[in-house]
């Protein structure tokens, strides 16, 4: 930790600064826990420096100045920093997106865990900006024209294809084997309620 601050003083003025001095960064990040006030300082001192977007390059960083900002309650500063930060692992920062609102969650309730349903619906209330899903959420509805043929074969053959009738409606819908099955299961499932 003291290495690593005598060179981020060192290096302070540097654009960018030394590779040694950002993987430092993110062994630290990796290695301290996540409550513990070295990594609130090493988080401080790393938003303070000129350079800190070339910090929010690693995902270890990242995780650790999220893991402060959520403990001190600044959960608006975490959000902001997902937004800009640079790092390649975009499933992970959606996942950390996830977090600080769960975590907002369970701080107005008062409680220790959020059951799936109210995860469903934060994450339908909070979806992560454009900047860390820029091909957009995915979408876990078929289109209109899939739904239609896998509904008029139910109503006109059967709604229990076998396996030789799903294979096909798999390979007429460009849907995998299990969507299928899955489909009709809960098409039946649906009937009887």
């Amino acid at each position: 930790m003291k290495q690593f601050m005598a060179m981020l003083k060192m290096n302070e003025n540097m654009h960018p600064p030394p590779t040694k001095l950002l993987d430092l960064a993110g062994q630290l990040c990796r290695e301290l826990q996540s409550s513990s006030p070295s990594l609130k300082k090493l988080v401080e001192a790393m938003m303070r420096c000129k350079n800190k977007r070339y910090f929010l390059t690693n995902i270890h960083v990242v995780r650790a100045c999220v893991s402060v900002y959520i403990h001190n309650g600044q959960h608006d500063a975490a959000c902001r920093l997902l937004e800009y930060c640079k790092a390649e692992e975009k499933e992970e920062l959606v996942q950390l997106w996830h977090e600080i609102h769960y975590q907002r969650v369970m701080e107005k309730h008062q409680t220790d865990c959020l059951t799936p349903l109210q995860k469903f619906r934060c994450r339908k209330r909070n979806p992560p900006p454009i900047s860390l899903c820029p091909e957009g959420l995915k979408n876990r509805n078929y289109s209109e024209e899939v739904r239609q043929h896998l509904h008029r074969f139910a109503v006109e053959v059967t709604a229990n294809p076998d396996k030789k009738q799903r294979e096909v409606l798999a390979r007429d819908t460009n849907l995998q084997l299990t969507q299928v099955y899955n489909w009709f299961a809960n098409y039946r499932r649906r009937q009887k309620s």
